[in-house]
């Protein structure tokens, strides 16, 4: 059973042995003690002292193995981005050209130096041990934010945005950046990702403002733009699932695709209700599967069953209740763990014909 709570200091050593074999890419999750040390230190500033609106607090969650205490997961949220120091991205755009005179017809493909003082949300620094990986695991890691930004919605902008990992390799090759970022910044991409965690102002400094026309590119360069990289595929189709659309923006060092939403149109937010412990029984019971989230306490979240009684009040089962260290009285915030499937409306019959007599 696995549990998903706010990270701790005491999780740093779980937290580099959950990342040694992460390879490159993972921009705001780097391989390094120190970084990670400060990022948990702001991650617990940011849920004891909150504004009244959203400051760019950097929120960091943690999955756990119940029953061993294993960090197998680690997922987190930025409240806003941008701010003193601006995020980057490419914005793409496509123009048709056409020559009726010689019969060709071209699409030229631009990307805009683009960035944002004045940002949304973000969902980012994901990642589940691939001894863990599967449907449910990834999921569950992957939602369980969206209950915790439902019960703290006061402290997140209107839109939500989360940038995908693009193509990079294991030993750090990006096709991207030797096409293009390695011409303005004379260094290697590892170093690169590196710095940006410490400072993006050489980004100002040394990117030129011009577009990039991509079709001048070669073509391994081209073909990366705006994909994902292979283990980020599910994570990509799960916040499809939940509302998430391509919102012409891309990565600036690999061009991995930039995803939005409106934070009250977000399946797992729309869609969570709030309710009172009423009964915690050992009995089993039929229910389907909800995240399930305590909300008069420090943020905690597993899946499990609910059922509304005819009473109001909502049953789990003592493992839930343990797990989420509930009693009777306490409010929950639960949610469907899947999306319900659409009913495909049946083909209407075309009416019989008589037969001629």
């Amino acid at each position: 059973m696995f549990i998903i709570r706010p990270i701790e200091q005491k999780d740093l050593d779980g937290l580099m042995e959950l990342l040694k074999d992460s390879g490159h890419g993972l921009t705001t999750l780097p391989k390094d003690r120190e970084v990670l040390k400060k990022r948990i230190i702001q991650s617990e500033r940011s849920f004891s002292q909150r504004d009244d609106r959203p400051r760019g607090e950097d929120y960091l969650f943690v999955m756990e193995e119940l029953f061993t205490g294993k960090i197998v997961g680690v997922c987190g949220i930025i409240s806003k981005i941008g701010g003193f120091e601006p995020y980057y991205f490419y914005r793409t755009e496509t123009h048709h050209h056409e020559s009726k005179q010689i019969g060709v017809k071209n699409d030229i493909v631009t990307l805009h130096f683009h960035f944002v003082h004045n940002g949304p949300a973000e969902i980012c620094s994901l990642y589940l041990d691939p001894a863990f990986r599967n449907a449910q695991n990834g999921r569950f890691l992957s939602l369980s934010r969206f209950l915790f930004m439902a019960e703290n919605r006061k402290y997140f902008e209107q839109e939500v945005i989360a940038e995908m990992r693009g193509m990079v390799n294991d030993s750090g090759h990006s096709p991207f950046w030797d096409a293009v970022g390695a011409h303005f910044f004379k260094i290697e991409f590892p170093q690169a990702d590196s710095m940006y965690m410490q400072s993006k102002k050489f980004i100002e400094d040394l990117m030129p403002k011009s577009p990039i026309i991509a079709n001048l590119l070669p073509e391994e360069a081209r073909n990366v733009i705006g994909k994902v990289h292979p283990n980020t595929e599910p994570a990509k189709r799960i916040l499809e699932q939940e509302g998430f659309k391509y919102a012409g923006l891309v990565g600036l060092f690999e061009p991995g695709p930039v995803v939005i939403a409106e934070i009250d149109k977000i399946r797992t937010i729309r869609e969570s209700v709030v309710g009172v412990i009423t009964e915690i029984t050992d009995k089993s019971f039929r229910s389907e599967t909800f995240i399930i989230a305590r909300t008069n306490q420090k943020f905690r979240a597993t899946l499990g069953g609910v059922v509304e009684l005819k009473t109001g009040g909502l049953k789990v089962s003592s493992v839930t209740a343990a797990a989420l260290k509930l009693r009777l009285g306490d409010n929950i915030r639960f949610a469907t763990f899947k999306p319900k499937e659409k009913k495909k409306k049946a083909a209407a019959k075309a009416p019989a014909k008589k037969k001629k007599k």
